[in-house]
């Protein structure tokens, strides 16, 4: 367990110190952002024995989930991780009220204590089915543009925002008596298919759109430079042998573009292997494999 001492010298009066040692504990901290495949739709009944536990050593803040317009999004509380987290998952103003389903963050936890096997894991999600960053694109599920007002100037941005707060505000979140420190290490990212699916106009702004945001994201963070990777977006192919998502290259090539151009990004092509569910949404052998591949990602961009 990663333990770290602050040590606060005060000048009293000429040539008198008094020095004071504040102990605190340093746990990774990583950011889940995006849309469905991000919420998740994996069912916990079919998850393996050995990451169907209630976690040790890793902690969730799971924003509610909630639509542009509306004040409650990004409430929360921390907790340990433990399956519920996929999409159905909400917030009450008291309580998490867990989903029958999981994310990624199951098997991305379980791969995390592998690599870093004496140190606490805190996790920060918020993630809304549907979602574009295009505002044009938002409908009824919303839009993670910063500058988009909608009908009352709510948006999932300003959402994300809201969970970053009320999860920095708890500054003991395992409630163990001794101050977190709470070191930013990594953004994961899985969205772009309701940009994809909606129009060549707003495919083709992905790549401004997405950079921008992931530069938001990492300053909300206080860290420029925290390492990002991005889930790169596939498609099913409906039952009619359609594609699902009409305008999918642009987007899969702005992702490719910003895992290219970023120097402390990568992108997880493995998406394009996964079955699916349903039309939209990768089956449970999926989100696990994801939760996998984003876990190796983030650890090699630590480590370089």
């Amino acid at each position: 367990m990663n333990r770290i001492i602050l040590i606060f010298t005060i000048l009293l009066f000429p040539l008198v110190t008094f020095s004071q040692k504040i102990e605190k504990d340093s746990i990774r901290l990583f950011y889940l952002g995006g849309q469905s495949n991000m919420d998740g739709f994996g069912m916990n009944s079919e998850l393996p024995d050995s990451i169907n536990v209630n976690f040790k050593n890793v902690w969730i803040f799971h924003g509610n989930p909630a639509p542009d317009n509306t004040k409650n999004g990004g409430l929360g509380k921390w907790s340990k991780l433990k399956p519920g987290h996929g999409y159905g998952f909400s917030y009450d103003g008291k309580k998490n009220n867990l989903s029958e389903r999981f994310g990624i963050e199951m098997s991305f936890s379980k791969k995390l204590q592998e690599y870093y096997p004496n140190e606490k894991i805190a996790i920060i999600k918020y993630s809304r089915s549907g979602t574009s960053i295009d505002s044009l694109a938002a409908r009824q599920f919303g839009s993670w543009d910063p500058d988009y007002k909608g009908a009352k100037g709510i948006n999932q941005y300003d959402h994300f925002l809201s969970t970053i707060k009320n999860a920095f505000n708890d500054i003991d979140i395992d409630n163990n008596g001794i101050e977190d420190y709470l070191i930013p290490s990594g953004i994961l990212w899985m969205q772009g298919e309701s940009d994809a699916a909606f129009s060549e106009k707003v495919a083709n702004r992905y790549y401004d759109n997405l950079n921008r945001l992931m530069s938001l994201i990492r300053a909300a963070l206080f860290k420029n430079d925290i390492p990002v990777v991005i889930g790169k977006i596939s498609d099913s192919w409906d039952s009619t042998d359609s594609k699902v998502y009409k305008y999918g290259e642009l987007v899969q090539y702005a992702q490719e573009k910003y895992a290219r151009t970023d120097k402390n990004a990568e992108i997880v092509r493995h998406t394009r292997y996964y079955k699916y569910s349903d039309t939209w949404h990768y089956d449970n052998d999926g989100f696990l494999d994801l939760g996998l591949k984003f876990a190796e990602a983030i650890y090699r961009l630590n480590e370089e």
